[in-house]
């Protein structure tokens, strides 16, 4: 499941695997025509295969990151307990939750093989602000797996704000874990565990239901 998680993250790379596009482009045009450009990124580079990391952060960082909103993700993620948070906290928070996602998920960019994806139709209406861009791994041998996006428009063109896996949600899954951390050990106590899982590689990826 991590794997997979991780590729769709990669396909879903964004204005920076090509030219910028206009702030305005829908978010499923956005996702379809850089798929393409990121497999063949994967399917070509070896060092990338190898499990070369410095290049994979290197990767995640410029084509990856720019897409995703983590001060949103962030704050969906610790609920209720974000209002309690103070300015300092929050930024230390959204920096090892963004940083704890990279280094996890890096190592997995090297375990892409024969995947293909296939974008669903967008159910978008004039002026809509935020949407659901669905799509759908499909694998050699294995059943579908489907991904969907959650996104909404900003200044700077479509973000990214949650993705949901096998209708597993990754903000409604860490905000149990965060939820969990945060009565134990308190605020202060979550992002001293962010920063050593992250430390680590370590993370706990949203798991795939059973069938």
């Amino acid at each position: 499941m991590l794997r997979s998680f991780l590729l769709l993250l990669a396909l879903l790379s964004g204005p920076n695997a090509l030219a910028a596009p206009a702030a305005d482009t829908p978010p499923d045009v956005l996702a379809r025509t850089t798929t393409q450009e990121v497999l063949t990124i994967l399917k070509q580079d070896k060092e990338l295969q190898n499990g070369n990391l410095s290049k994979v952060y290197q990767l995640v960082e410029a084509k990856i990151l720019p897409n995703f909103d983590f001060n949103r993700m962030t704050q969906l993620a610790l609920g209720k307990h974000w209002p309690r948070a103070t300015a300092k906290q929050k930024q230390s928070l959204v920096a090892e939750f963004r940083n704890l996602l990279v280094r996890t998920y890096s190592s997995s960019l090297t375990a892409f093989s024969n995947q293909t994806v296939e974008f669903k139709p967008l159910a978008m209406k004039p002026g809509d602000t935020d949407v659901t861009v669905r799509s759908e791994v499909r694998q050699p041998g294995g059943q579908p797996i489907p991904i969907d996006y959650a996104m909404y428009k900003t200044d700077f063109g479509w973000k990214v704000y949650d993705v949901t896996i096998d209708s597993v949600s990754l903000v409604t899954n860490y905000r149990a874990s965060f939820s969990n951390t945060i009565r134990q050990s308190g605020i202060d106590g979550l992002i001293k565990t962010l920063a050593t899982q992250s430390a680590r590689g370590e993370a706990k990826p949203a798991p795939r239901p059973a069938p």
